[in-house]
């Protein structure tokens, strides 16, 4: 638990009702005095124009007034900035991957999750990175937004006190998908989330202890194969109940007769896995008709067990 850090949000709060005292302030100001010369120098009390000489003592002070303000909102603002930046000696480290359109997060102990989940009390670094394009990671419940860059690592921390489900969004306009690019922070109870976090090793199985272990671990697949694919950001553009979203439809879609386009013509194949696993690697070799060539290559991004484990869970879609 973190002691003598203020809240993220107080600290922004408390600059921009800082600006918006200012800003009232001067709006009351300059509307009473504007209210004050019209009643004054109406044309009826003054009928005859006059020569009106310049106030030496009325500019200096309507120069210096400006200046202290603008140097106060600088300083308010530059103390908050620097207090953003400084991360907590133990803070939990927890990279961030963005991709189109999805959010992945990795902790320390190699788990990895769609959304992001963190204990209440203990301030947490995101590490962030872009696999493909410019995005931006924001919190509005916590008053933190950074942008995810292509080919370098960016930062920001904030501290989670109430445990509860927060949005997180990009704010980088990054496509098609990118209104759907949205997840959750999940601020847990410290035990809940030391009991979600532990990793746990699977048991092994004596070989020959039970006819039903290809069925039970088939399943296991296929659970694996439904996360990654949720994780991955695949269900953001395909849909698993035959509607037609961003990209085509997975249901079904092992077998399945279809008509791509190959380098400008079309042609029908049968949807296999040799098909499968040149659409995740090479996508734009064999685009769907009546689809954008707008996914990315999974090149780099995706291991070959994972590439297997989704493609078994696409074929058992029927």
């Amino acid at each position: 638990m973190v002691t003598g850090w203020p809240t993220l949000w107080n600290t922004v709060d408390n600059v921009f009702l800082f600006i918006i005292a200012i800003s009232l302030v001067l709006l009351l100001g300059i509307t009473a005095t504007m209210i004050y010369f019209v009643v004054r120098y109406s044309r009826k009390r003054n009928p005859h124009a006059e020569n009106i000489e310049g106030n030496t003592m009325l500019e200096i002070v309507w120069t210096i007034i400006p200046t202290i303000l603008v140097l106060a909102i600088f300083y308010a603002g530059w103390k908050g900035f620097l207090y953003m930046r400084t991360v907590p000696d133990d803070a939990m480290p927890v990279k961030v991957s963005a991709r189109m359109w999805s959010w992945s997060f990795e902790y320390e102990n190699g788990r990895k999750s769609g959304t992001l989940k963190v204990p209440a009390g203990r301030p947490v670094k995101l590490i962030i990175t872009s696999e493909d394009v410019l995005h931006g990671l924001f919190i509005p419940a916590f008053r933190v937004k950074e942008d995810a860059v292509p080919g370098m690592e960016t930062y920001l921390w904030f501290l989670p006190h109430e445990p509860g489900s927060y949005d997180l969004f990009c704010t980088e306009y990054c496509g098609v998908g990118h209104s759907a690019m949205i997840t959750k922070v999940e601020v847990m109870p410290e035990k809940a989330f030391a009991a979600w976090y532990e990793v746990k090793q699977p048991q092994k199985r004596s070989e020959g202890t039970s006819k039903h272990a290809p069925t039970a671990q088939k399943e296991k697949n296929y659970g694996v194969g439904a996360r990654l694919a949720q994780v991955k950001g695949c269900l953001l553009c395909h849909s698993l109940d035959g509607t037609a979203k961003v990209g085509p439809t997975f249901k079904g879609i092992a077998g399945r007769k279809t008509v791509v386009v190959t380098s400008g013509k079309d042609r029908e194949i049968i949807v296999d896995e040799v098909y499968l696993v040149r659409s995740l690697l090479e996508p734009q070799a064999d685009v769907v008709k009546g689809f954008p060539p707008i996914m990315p290559s999974q090149k780099g991004i995706l291991s070959d067990a994972e590439i297997k484990t989704i493609i078994e869970y696409l074929k058992s879609l029927k």
